[in-house]
């Protein structure tokens, strides 16, 4: 009997304790971190008051920028490698171009013995205005491209070590972009109603510069360039890979560092606590006992699937919809982009008596 007696004790102890690990431990781990301040009082306790947490990830001023090939090709150049800074506007990939190179020189031959036809056929002032128009724009997308072609040169002197005013090539570039804009202004103009109606030989040159305009873009599509001033993320091509366009498989990502953001999902539960210009402490496991502080900028309209725990295949009934938040970090955070942190959102702090009083006289 003593024995059983012991066993039976022993049963109720052990019970005891896994109750008591049960109610304890998951109470432990669902508390929210306190705040790391050492201030007390009730306006202490007001800020270590959590209105609302979530998980986010850090990304770069505006976003991370994912460029995929806009064509398939083989890629024959790199002329960045990753940190590196780069422009808008810069060659950061080259594919093979040699067929459109050759096509680009045939339609640029081709023009220029249409246009000799065409300047030999007399017309009016008004026909002669028009030619004109074309002609300045014809000029003007020429020097675009040239331009581009001698910005490309600079950057790969750069590259290869030699000196090279690239500054002074991408300025060459911008007043090239904004002749073009202004020449397509005067052919708008040139070709408003009223304007007389092209000859044949006039035709067949509006033709064949067209057939130079689709050569000169297919082969810039074979060029992947910066399409914003930023840095060099992630890098994943390489010389002599073939590579095909796929939003999947980015070639190159570029991003905004100067300044960085959290993009967090918070619940639908929490919707209601979250306001744009509100207070928020961003955490991350690399910097234990570090607050990094921010504000939320932007509020999604509508909620989504989460990014953060996207999986392969389609959506499952357990799957929860999030709304994105958008928290701009103070300062320059040692985080990087792509790193895992969480959000904690403050709570507003309470309106003394007389405040309140004197926003609802304001109100009414």
């Amino acid at each position: 009997m003593p024995k059983a007696d012991s066993s039976l004790n022993m049963l109720i102890v052990a019970a005891v304790l896994a109750l008591g690990i049960g109610y304890y431990v998951p109470q432990t781990f669902s508390q929210k971190p306190a705040d790391t301040g050492k201030a007390e009082g009730p306006k202490a306790a007001a800020r270590t008051a959590w209105a609302a947490s979530a998980p986010g990830r850090v990304e770069p001023l505006g976003g991370e920028i994912r460029i995929s090939a806009q064509v398939p090709g083989r890629i024959t150049e790199v002329l960045v490698a990753v940190n590196d800074k780069v422009a808008a506007g810069d060659l950061l990939l080259r594919f093979a171009d040699e067929e459109l190179v050759a096509r680009v020189h045939a339609a640029r031959a081709e023009v220029a013995v249409r246009k000799r036809d065409r300047d030999n056929e007399g017309v009016g002032k008004a026909a002669q205005d028009r030619r004109t128009a074309e002609d300045n724009f014809a000029n003007a997308e020429r020097q675009l491209a040239l331009a581009r072609e001698e910005l490309d040169r600079a950057l790969k002197l750069r590259r290869s070590g030699t000196a090279a005013d690239v500054d002074k090539a991408r300025d060459v570039v911008a007043k090239a972009g904004e002749q073009l804009e202004q020449t397509r202004g005067g052919l708008r103009r040139a070709t408003a109603n009223g304007a007389p109606a092209q000859t044949r030989l006039e035709a067949a040159l509006a033709a064949g510069r067209a057939e130079l305009s689709l050569a000169d873009a297919a082969l810039e599509r074979t060029r992947i360039r910066a399409p914003s001033d930023g840095t060099i993320l992630q890098l994943y091509a390489r010389v002599g890979e073939t590579a095909a366009p796929s939003p999947e498989n980015p070639l190159v990502v570029v991003g905004d560092v100067t300044s960085l953001r959290v993009r967090a999902e918070f619940e639908e539960r929490d919707i209601g606590k979250v306001r744009i210009g509100q207070a928020a402490v961003v955490r991350s496991d690399a910097f234990p006992g570090k607050d990094f502080e921010g504000n939320v900028s932007a509020l999604a309209r509508a909620l989504g699937p989460s990014r953060l725990s996207q999986r392969g295949g389609p959506r499952r009934p357990t799957d929860i919809d999030v709304l994105e938040v958008i928290i701009d970090l103070t300062g320059q955070p040692p985080l990087l982009p792509g790193m895992r942190v969480d959000v904690f959102l403050r709570a507003a702090l309470p309106q003394p008596p007389a405040a309140a009083a004197a926003n609802l006289i304001g109100r009414s």
